[in-house]
């Protein structure tokens, strides 16, 4: 499927092309209307990372919201076409410091069916201070003005919404079933530059190709089946990002019958954790 053909829509509003996607409005059963974005579309509709990234905005912009969010799990149970998004997000049970969300996406077919397309859990809490420290170390890596920005020419449309300076484990420049180590390690933010909050977060979290490319320097079919996000950082830590490049980090653990696995880290420019994220892909032979 071809992505819509509004995808410098932002150029007419004056937002930028996250504000764009995470516009919403409210409908008279509580639920919100959304878009699906073409400025972030992927080969079959929008970049997993977006769609991860609406659904959170829903639970942030719901008038019952408790807290920041501290998990986001998202699971992809079919394609997201181009058009009209629904999104009802339901705070299932609150409590003191924590509050539990369901959240599903969904659209209306030509038969006039509500498809359900996307399903997520959200946790929000209200953080304390307490005992904090990273036990992940953030990797040496050489500044990102020292670092070649990868070339997004003739890319599919939502990696032109990112700057990524890859320093280890790039995109295969031949395929010739070569193995590889699954290690990538880039900077990467917004394009253009935004300040950091937890929607763009999320979204950040799903910029890495998939691991099995990487592994076998063979571009097989493959797809997020699900994707969890873990929010180490408070609102003021990520406001003091900025608009600055994050380093970011991921590999793979296992390839089998069809599925693997791929952990991620986030850190902010001063070696500060901001999020860990943990996937389980399909793959095609």
């Amino acid at each position: 499927m071809s992505a819509p053909q509004d995808s410098h829509k932002d150029a007419v509003t004056g937002l930028h092309p996250l504000d764009v996607a995470l516009c919403m409005t409210p409908l008279p059963d509580g639920s919100v209307q959304a878009q699906a974005p073409a400025a972030y579309w992927n080969m079959v509709g929008p970049y997993g990372g977006i769609t991860a990234a609406q659904m959170l905005q829903a639970v942030l912009q719901h008038p019952a919201l408790l807290g920041e969010p501290i998990s986001i799990t998202v699971n992809f149970a079919g394609p997201v076409e181009a058009g009209d998004l629904r999104i009802e997000a339901v705070p299932v049970r609150t409590n003191r410091s924590t509050q539990h969300w369901t959240v599903v996406m969904g659209q209306t077919n030509a038969q006039g069916e509500f498809l359900v397309s996307t399903t997520a859990t959200v946790i929000t809490a209200i953080r304390r201070a307490t005992f904090s420290q990273d036990d992940v170390p953030h990797p040496a890596m050489p500044t990102p003005e020292r670092c070649e920005r990868f070339d997004t020419r003739g890319a599919m449309e939502w990696l032109q919404r990112y700057d990524m300076r890859v320093v280890q484990g790039a995109i295969p420049k031949t395929w010739d079933d070569s193995e590889h180590e699954t290690l990538s390690q880039l900077w990467v933010r917004d394009e253009p530059a935004r300040a950091l909050d937890f929607a763009a977060l999320a979204a950040l979290c799903d910029v890495f190709f998939p691991r099995v490319w990487l592994r076998r320097a063979r571009r097989v079919p493959a797809g997020t089946v699900g994707m969890t996000v873990y929010f180490h950082a408070d609102a003021a830590q990520l406001a003091r990002q900025g608009d600055r490049h994050l380093l970011a980090q991921a590999s793979a653990q296992a390839f089998r019958n069809g599925y693997f696995d791929q952990t991620a880290q986030l850190w902010d420019a001063e070696g500060s954790l901001l999020a860990t994220s943990h996937q389980i892909v399909y793959y095609k032979e």
